[in-house]
Formats: structure tokens, C-alpha cells, sequence
């Protein structure tokens, strides 16, 4: 990465970039979903190993395919968009596991915020046809949604919950540098 990423502050291409989802439903299957308003700066000093990045998501964005799930997520039930309508993500170290990295960093949801890591896997960087520098990442975690205030608790007959408490995150991110 070191020779690979260049200096400067780069933002993120919401256009080529995911914020998504999965969480077990049911006890059988997955939902997945996606957040479709987020922001995310990059800050990457002469040493790229220092960088730190800082990013927001638009609670309300959420989007699972399905309206009615989407409204009753958003509610106080689940996310309280009207309360808490973002959450925020700011790093607190980087490092380098082989050839990816751990991207450690302060996840806050609903108020309440808990340490994270993040399997972060550097794509590459290259200039585009319009003389842009371009860096791609990707990035997967889990979380427990209860710890972040999520904790509905909805009991099946036969057994366990109808939304599971592991909430995996996986993350496509592609920004492009401001300066330089």
C-alpha cells in the first residue's frame, strides 16, 4: 500500500460504492441490505500506514427491497431515524495482517458508540481517464446490533428470534483524491 496509495485527502464515490448488509432472519435465511446515502474521507499522510478516515451513513437510507421492512427499520423499534438519524464511523489505527490490514476504528449507532475492526483489503490505485487518482477498498466486520442499542426482541414459537443479533457488513469503497 505504501507505494501504491499517494498522500492527500480523497473522498468517497458514492456512484461506485456499497455500504450493505446481512443479518439472519427467521433463524433460515439472510436479508440483505444497503445503505444508499453515506460520506467517508480519507486522510492519508506520507506514511500510509498513519492514514485515518472518517464517515457517516445516512440512517433512513436503508434499503432491503421491501418498503414495509424499510419503514418499520427506520422506526423506534429498530434504528429511531427521527432521534438518531446517522451513524458514524471514525478510525483509530491501521495495521497491516499479511497482505491486507485491520482498519480499527469508533462505530456509533443510536448513541451508542463501541470500538470495531475491520478486515480491510486495499484493491489498488490507479489514474482514471480524466487524470483522477483512484483507490478502491474493501472492508468486512460483523457487530452485534444489540451492543449499538438495536435490541428488539421478537421470540419464534419453534425457537430462537425472527432477527438475528450478528449484523455482517460489507463494504465496496472506491474514492478519489481532492488534492495533490
Amino acid at each position: 500500500m505504501a507505494q501504491e496509495l499517494k498522500p492527500g485527502t480523497w473522498s468517497i464515490d458514492a456512484t461506485h460504492s456499497i455500504v450493505g448488509f446481512s443479518v439472519r432472519h427467521m433463524m433460515v435465511s439472510k436479508v440483505r441490505g444497503r445503505f444508499e446515502k453515506f460520506d467517508a474521507t480519507l486522510t492519508v499522510p506520507e506514511d500510509p500506514t498513519q492514514a485515518s478516515i472518517e464517515a457517516t451513513i445516512d440512517a433512513g437510507s436503508i434499503n432491503t427491497d421491501n418498503s414495509d421492512r424499510d419503514a418499520h427499520i427506520r422506526s423506534s423499534d429498530f434504528f429511531s431515524v427521527e432521534d438518531h438519524p446517522q451513524f458514524t464511523f471514525r478510525s483509530t489505527g491501521l495495521e497491516a495482517k499479511g497482505e491486507d490490514f485491520v482498519l480499527k476504528g469508533d462505530l456509533s449507532i443510536k448513541g451508542n458508540t463501541h470500538p470495531i475492526e475491520l478486515a480491510l483489503e486495499f484493491n489498488g490505485s490507479t489514474v482514471d481517464p480524466y487524470g483522477l487518482d483512484r483507490a478502491g477498498f474493501a472492508a468486512t466486520t460483523q457487530i452485534s446490533r444489540k451492543e449499538f442499542g438495536v435490541d428488539i426482541e421478537t421470540p419464534m414459537d419453534s425457537g430462537g428470534v425472527v432477527v438475528g443479533d450478528r449484523i455482517t457488513i460489507q463494504i465496496d469503497a472506491e474514492f478519489t483524491r481532492q488534492d495533490g
